[in-house]
């Protein structure tokens, strides 16, 4: 969550909504990681979870991430959930719940759709207060 929390904060020094993912292997190496790039970027898409899985998907090879981790700031929206289950990651960690557009757990409970074909384990509020701060700060900026 370290580096998840530092690419977080390159996020919005980029202008970007300040979240940030690292995806790391079974062992705890981190593999892949991403922030927010959808300013920067003019894309989408470009969310830190997306960012995270793509980079980790080209640096094993394989878009099948199972075994893996998605650690990010912020819970994942519907999007990143969808993304995170087609990537078949085993494990989300999470810090700040997103009360509005949530899909692990508050808004939604994709990420553990019994449902569906593949879930993931959800750890949720690591390090909470610390991506929660990161946000309202960010906002409180803008308004």
């Amino acid at each position: 969550m370290t580096r998840a929390l530092e690419l977080a904060v390159e996020a919005a020094a980029g202008g970007d909504i300040p979240v940030g993912a690292v995806v790391t292997d079974a062992a705890g190496a981190i593999v892949g990681e991403g922030r927010n790039l959808r300013e920067l970027s003019h894309d989408p898409t470009a969310h830190a979870e997306v960012v995270a899985l793509r980079a980790a998907a080209e640096a094993l090879g394989r878009w099948n991430l199972e075994g893996c981790t998605l650690v990010v700031t912020l819970e994942p929206c519907l999007m990143c959930a969808g993304a995170l289950l087609q990537a078949r990651v085993s494990r989300l960690v999470f810090g700040a719940w997103d009360e509005k557009a949530g899909a692990a757990g508050s808004m939604y409970d994709v990420v553990r759709d019994r449902r569906l074909p593949y879930r993931a384990e959800v750890v949720a509020g690591a390090r909470a207060a610390e991506a929660s701060a990161l946000l309202q700060e960010f906002f409180d900026a803008r308004r």
